[in-house]
C-alpha cells in the first residue's frame, strides 16, 4: 500500500519537520519502516555520507575499514563520524568525506563491506535517513524534525516484496549517482528483466526492492543524455507495472505515474512551494487552510517536474 510524500520550501527552512508531518499522516499506509531524504544547501566540496551498520559492537572496526577504502580511492574523512545512540543492534552513521578520484570505483569498493556497513546516500546536499517503525518513532530516534533544507522526500512502507529490514526501506539512493533519491508506491512487474539489464551495464543493487531499480533506471537514462522530463516519460512507457514515484535531485523533484493510474498523488502548490503526497489529508497537515485548492493527479501516464526556487514545470 505505502505512502509517499514530497516537499519543496520557498527558502531553506524546517523541511524535516514538514516531512515528518506528511509521513505521520500516512502511517496507516505502512509502518514497517519510514524514511526521509533531506536536501540542504549544497556543499562546495566534500560529500555527506549516510551509512547503516548492522552490528553496533563492531562499529569502530567498520568505520576504520570504511576509512581505509576511502584513502585507497584518494579521499578521506574530513569530519569525524557521528551516529545514533539507540540500543538497536543496527546503527546509522553520518560523516563528511573529501572527493574520491572516481565516484563509481569508490562506491563499488565500499560496497564490498556493505554486509557490515552499507552506504544509504552520498551527496553534496542529500541525506537519506530510514529505519524500522513509524514516522514519529524514526523522527525521534534520528532528529529528523531538526533537519533544515530546501526540499525532500518521505516514505511509509508496508513490506510486500522484500524483508522488513531498515536498509530495505525507502527512500533509495540511485547508486552510484550522488544526490539522487527516490520514493515509490506500487510494483514493477518486469523488475527482474530490468535488473539483469542494468547489472550487465555494471550497476549494483543491494536489496531486492523494485524501487531501488527505478532510481538507477532513471539516473542511467539521464547519464545517457536524456533530460529528467524525457527520462520520466520513457519510464512510463518502458517500465511495466503499477506505480507512482517521485525522484529528487538538488534542483528538482519529478514524478511519474503509470499508464493505468492505479496509485494516487495529490499536490498543493503555493507559488512554487509544494507539498505532495498519496493522500489529501497528509498535505493538509502542511497547508491546513481549507481555502487552498488540492490538485489531484488522477490521470494515466502523468509526469511532472517541480524545480527548487519558486518555479514549477509540469507535463
Amino acid at each position: 500500500m505505502c505512502g509517499i510524500a514530497g516537499r519543496i520550501l520557498g527558502a531553506p527552512g524546517p523541511v524535516g519537520r514538514d516531512l515528518v508531518a506528511l509521513m505521520a499522516a500516512q502511517e496507516h499506509r505502512g509502518a514497517d519502516s519510514t524514511g526521509f531524504a533531506v536536501y540542504s544547501t549544497p556543499r562546495e566540496n566534500g560529500y555527506i555520507v549516510r551509512a547503516m551498520g548492522f552490528d553496533r559492537s563492531r562499529m569502530g572496526q567498520d568505520l576504520n575499514d570504511f576509512r581505509a577504502i576511502l584513502r585507497n580511492n584518494g579521499a578521506d574523512v574530513i569530519e569525524e563520524p557521528s551516529w545514533d545512540n539507540s540500543r538497536s543492534q543496527h546503527y546509522l552513521a553520518r560523516m563528511i568525506v573529501s572527493d574520491p578520484v572516481d565516484m563509481a570505483a569508490w562506491v563499488a569498493e565500499a560496497d564490498e563491506i556493505a554486509a557490515r556497513l552499507e552506504m544509504q546516500s552520498v551527496g553534496r546536499s542529500l541525506e537519506i535517513i530510514k529505519d524500522v517503525g513509524g514516522a514519529n518513532a524514526v523522527a525521534d530516534k534520528h532528529g529528523i524534525r531538526e533537519m533544515t533544507g530546501t526540499h525532500g522526500l518521505g516514505h511509509a512502507r508496508l513490506a510486500t516484496e522484500s524483508d522488513v529490514r531498515p536498509n530495505a526501506s525507502h527512500p533509495f539512493w540511485a547508486r552510484p549517482f550522488p544526490d539522487v533519491a527516490i520514493v515509490h508506491n506500487g510494483q514493477i512487474t518486469d523488475y527482474y528483466t530490468w535488473r539483469e539489464k542494468l547489472e550487465r551495464k555494471g550497476y549494483r543493487f543491494l536489496t531486492w526492492n523494485d524501487s531501488e531499480l527505478i532510481a538507477v533506471w532513471v539516473s542511467d537514462r539521464m547519464k545517457q543524455g536524456l533530460s529528467m522530463e524525457e527520462a520520466l516519460t520513457r519510464s512510463i512507457h518502458e517500465i511495466d507495472g503499477v506505480f507512482t514515484y517521485m525522484i529528487a535531485t538538488p534542483s528538482a523533484i519529478g514524478f511519474a505515474k503509470d499508464r493505468f493510474a492505479m496509485k494516487p498523488l495529490v499536490l498543493i502548490d503555493q507559488n512554487g512551494a509544494i507539498a505532495a503526497g498519496t493522500e489529501e489529508q497528509a498535505v493538509r497537515r502542511v497547508y491546513n487552510d481549507d481555502g487552498i485548492d488540492v490538485i489531484n493527479h488522477d490521470g494515466p501516464s502523468l509526469h511532472g517536474i517541480w524545480t527548487v526556487g519558486n518555479q514549477r514545470v509540469a507535463a
